[in-house]
């Protein structure tokens, strides 16, 4: 491979410094030098490879339409700190890495882009370096590491995953054990309508079926139910809703649940006291129509105020963690590109990191146990440096989105605890339809947000279940080794093994291989009533429904046999 530099200040001096393999692995060391500091201009690395047997991409940054793109037209990874990750690949048909490439720095801006050129049947790859402004530098290193290796697509990215954890520097936080404990949310239940009395009803009826934490969801802090985030910015508890929130969590916490609250991280709205005070320290310029900005933690005062509102609300409210929301929010635009001297940063990035750093570190030397949940598109490398549980972004009722999403964050993510989106149904559904919600979310902790004392008894009966079931085997489940099948349609088969233990889920693909473990638990999730098992024979099988009820049970007596198992059911294996 040849590859090219451009772009660049114009006396800036931007070299490969250093080229090396090991064990199939690529490297490039880049280093920018310039006389003096200034904010750094863009610039490129492009090579081209064969597109040989190329058939899909694969990055957490696309998840619609996995299809190699055009070079003039490129399909492209978008990173920075608080916006996925710098990783983006291209597989083969069976799911192998063809060539994957990721990048040291995931705190900057930048993107890597991959097209299929008419020309000559080649990749053009480009990685492009401060695609948005940050603070002046004289120099600057990054390395780019292009893995060659003909393995399976999830070995790569679990690689490159444990490279920025250990190479990179980016050594993420502990992880409490309660971040891997099932949650109810209240967002699709309650929306902004928090009513005291029905919450501490629902932390009783939810904890009964096998939820630990509750998240306290918008509404807590405005007597307004409009939606949208013009009346935040004080986060003051509305007294009509929450006469008093101490004694609130106590009663929380009385039911055996812990309790988070949730906050719009970065947003003022107009309508707040606060907006006076802040309306000339906003990332987006007041007026276009909008009625809430985002906060500018390059501004000292703002960072204080941040951090002052979750410390006086952990030591005054006894709370369990915080649901940190919209930290993609913080975002450079209009008059926050030009200069102003009450900033003590110039890179956005950098103040971002500076004030998340010092919001984990305060919080969690105040409770060591600390929760704290980020979601979409907020969970890369950088940002797992302070969150120790990683969300789904909404999909409220789509299987297809959450189980897609929770995959692509399982597989770069490490030991982060990853959750499903709340799960929401229709209460008028059959129990089996119902149950596909839960069937989606296995290989993630699962966060519920259905009204429990609306729930048909049948409902009760499966979620209690499952929620049972992914208590039982959340080891395997969440410490397992994940694989998925077929990335580019959102993945046919999904398996956690442990051990000679496993579980699979088949979404697509009705036959499920058997020969490499003495325990298996196939669950159906394909809306055929059978499943085919491959190297079972002489194994003893069972099949429950989606309520754990037995339907069958006996010997498997073929090499490739096919089960009766229902929708949302499962068959035991072993």
């Amino acid at each position: 491979m040849e590859f090219k530099i451009s772009g660049g200040n114009e006396q800036a001096v931007i070299i490969i410094e250093k080229q090396y393999e090991k064990a199939g692995v690529l490297y490039l060391d880049i280093k920018m030098t310039q006389p003096e500091a200034k904010v750094p201009e863009k610039f490129m690395v492009e090579w081209k490879v064969p597109v040989g047997d190329c058939y899909s991409i694969w990055s957490p940054d696309i998840r619609n339409g996995r299809g190699l793109g055009m070079n003039w037209s490129k399909r492209t990874t978008n990173s920075r700190l608080g916006n996925w990750m710098p990783y983006h690949a291209c597989l083969t048909k069976a799911g192998d890495n063809r060539i994957a490439v990721a990048v040291s720095d995931a705190k900057n801006p930048i993107s890597i882009g991959s097209g299929v050129c008419e020309e000559d049947a080649c990749i053009d790859f480009r990685v492009t370096f401060f695609t948005q402004q940050v603070s002046a530098l004289s120099e600057y290193r990054a390395t780019i590491r292009i893995d060659l290796r003909n393995v399976p697509y999830y070995d790569s990215i679990y690689d490159a995953v444990s490279w920025w954890e250990t190479d990179c520097g980016y050594t993420p936080a502990p992880v409490p054990a309660a971040a891997k404990l099932p949650v109810n949310s209240l967002w699709y239940s309650f929306h902004q309508n928090i009513n005291v009395e029905e919450v501490i009803k629902e932390c009783k009826l939810s904890k009964s079926l096998g939820m630990d934490v509750v998240i306290i969801d918008d509404g807590w802090q405005t007597d307004d139910n409009n939606r949208g985030y013009s009346h935040c910015g004080d986060w003051e508890v509305a007294k009509s809703k929450i006469p008093d929130m101490k004694k609130f969590i106590a009663n929380i916490h009385e039911t055996g649940m812990k309790a988070m609250l949730w906050y719009s991280m970065p947003y003022v709205g107009i309508h707040s006291k606060n907006y006076d005070r802040f309306k000339t320290m906003f990332l987006d310029e007041v007026g276009n129509g909008r009625n809430f900005w985002a906060l500018d933690p390059r501004y000292p005062e703002v960072r204080e105020f941040l951090i002052g509102l979750y410390t006086d609300a952990l030591k005054n409210w006894d709370l369990d963690g915080f649901k940190l929301d919209f930290i993609d929010a913080f975002v450079l635009r209009g008059k926050s590109l030009e200069p102003d001297a009450r900033r003590d940063y110039e890179s956005l990035e950098e103040a971002v990191d500076v004030l998340m750093t010092d919001i984990a570190g305060t919080l969690s030397a105040i409770k060591p146990e600390i929760l704290l949940e980020f979601r979409q598109t907020y969970v890369g490398p950088a940002i797992r440096k302070y969150g120790n549980m990683l969300r789904v972004m909404d999909c409220p009722g789509s299987c297809l989105t959450n189980r897609n999403e929770i995959v692509n964050l399982r597989l770069t993510s490490g030991n982060t605890a990853v959750h499903s989106d709340m799960l929401m149904w229709d209460y008028n559904a059959p129990a089996e339809i119902a149950a596909l919600q839960l069937v989606s979310t296995l290989f993630a902790v699962p966060q519920v947000s259905m009204k429990v004392d609306k729930l048909s008894a049948a409902h009760k009966k499966m979620l209690a279940y499952y929620l049972s079931f992914w208590k039982e085997n959340s080891e395997v489940l969440l410490s397992g080794k994940l694989t998925a099948k077929a990335s580019e349609g959102c993945y046919s088969t999904v398996c956690c093994q442990k051990g000679e233990k496993a579980v699979v889920t088949a979404y697509n693909d009705k036959v499920v291989a058997v020969s490499d473990v003495k325990n298996l638990v196939a669950v159906n999730g394909t809306g055929d009533e059978e499943l085919i098992l491959r190297g079972a024979k002489g194994m003893a099988y069972r099949v429950v429904n989606c309520m754990g009820e037995e339907l069958s049970a006996g010997t498997i007596d073929e090499a490739l046999a096919a089960v009766a198992v229902p929708t949302a059911g499962m068959v035991f294996v072993g």
